[in-house]
């Protein structure tokens, strides 16, 4: 594979990631550089951020990055205000918004951009958009386009803040987007339910014995029993694994762009920065995947990161999308040879089985917030939603034993 198809980012001294049209000159100052009219032209800060410490004996200055808002505000500023259609504002808010958020947030939000330029709402001037028209909007997109639940839900959760924005700039009397979609639309979003104890213990049996589908046991195994999200566990290097301590250390989660492009970026929140203990079943596992890991004498390097556990044919890392199918084909194989079917397995039902079946188990909710990387307490306590009559009797019954 080509090292066009890596992801190489730019770092400051600090270590911090630069992002497009930034980059640090030799003296030390930040640099952004971009074009106007053809011409190349450039800003210069002392700072990168505005909360940085000024470098002893310089004068006070503008962070960088409080500069290029500026610049894309600048940009924006040919838009009559009372005019401004949806598009526009949108536009606007993403101008700012995107200044500061992940790339798959980004590609999330041209896929919101994408969706409104179709729309009639995206030509109505902000001022004259109605509560109703809001509304209206969301149920076509759900009743005659077709959309998700959670697209839609999605979509909205660009246009609230957009709004919001103009309101707070006096542009706009209300937000015709303030009201609770659930009101409105059909919530039609499928629960991604846990497999039951006997049916992950029955696929992953089968998988320990089948011939070609043993050679991912352990990986299924560590995916069923620390509940990662499949983006931190293919992001594990041999440094993230403390085999003395036995814990993994998750800080980061490896991408892989629509480009084929591949990138390293933060947890999905803060949160999502844990160190999972391992259990003795989940130490073997690692223990043996160190252990067959092939040495290569040049190993891919993604953003500063290698040592990746587990390479393709073309010796780049597996991401999200080889597990799915690795997961799928075993399925599909297990399926076609006994009566009783398994329901589909994906490395995020894995992480939800983990997570049901340690609340089942009676875990404390913080502690498997903490495990799971949940920002909110609410997302795991959601989790309990799905234990079930059995598992009441079984808990009465054995708090009524212990008195």
């Amino acid at each position: 594979m080509s090292k066009n198809n890596i992801s190489i980012k730019r770092k400051d001294s600090k270590g911090r990631i630069l992002r497009d049209r930034e980059s640090q000159t030799p003296d030390g100052r930040y640099r952004y550089s971009y074009y106007e009219n053809g011409k190349k032209k450039s800003f210069y800060s002392w700072k990168l951020e505005k909360n940085d410490r000024l470098p002893a004996g310089k004068r006070e200055c503008v962070a960088l990055r409080e500069q290029e808002k500026e610049l894309q505000l600048q940009n924006l500023q040919g838009v009559n205000p009372e005019k401004m259609t949806v598009l526009e504002l949108v536009e606007r808010y993403l101008a700012i918004k995107d200044l500061s958020v992940k790339k798959t947030t980004k590609a999330g939000h041209q896929t919101v951009l994408n969706v409104l330029k179709k729309e009639k709402l995206a030509q109505m001037e902000i001022s004259k958009v109605k509560v109703s028209d809001a509304k209206l909007f969301l149920i076509k997109l759900q009743q005659e386009d077709g959309k998700s639940y959670s697209t839609i839900h999605t979509i909205r959760g660009v246009l609230r803040p957009a709004f919001q924005m103009a309101l707070e700039d006096d542009l706009i009397l209300r937000n015709p987007f303030e009201f609770q979609v659930s009101l409105v639309l059909v919530n039609d979003s499928v629960t991604r339910e846990a497999i039951t104890l006997d049916q992950m213990r029955k696929f992953l049996n089968f998988v320990k014995e089948d011939k070609h589908f043993s050679r991912y046991y352990e990986a299924f195994y560590i995916l069923f029993h620390t509940g990662m999200r499949i983006s931190e566990f293919c992001g594990l290097t041999i440094k993230n694994l403390d085999m003395k301590e036995r814990k993994i250390n998750i800080d980061h989660q490896l991408m892989r762009w629509s480009d084929m492009k591949y990138g390293i970026e933060s947890t999905k929140t803060n949160a999502g920065t844990r160190q999972i203990p391992m259990t003795s079943e989940v130490y073997e596992c690692f223990k043996i995947i160190l252990e067959q890991r092939k040495k290569y004498k040049v190993e891919p390097v993604i953003d500063g990161y290698r040592g990746f556990l587990f390479l393709d044919k073309n010796k780049m890392p597996l991401v999200a999308l080889h597990w799915e199918k690795y997961f799928q084909h075993a399925v599909d194989k297990y399926n076609s040879i006994y009566k009783t079917q398994l329901p589909k397995i994906t490395p995020h039902v894995c992480r939800h089985t983990y997570c049901s079946n340690q609340a089942r188990a009676g875990m404390n909710p913080k502690t498997l917030q903490y495990l799971m990387g949940h920002s909110d307490i609410g997302v795991t306590l959601n989790t309990y939603t799905h234990i079930k009559y059995d598992d009441a009797k079984d808990e009465i019954l054995k708090m009524a034993g212990s008195r």
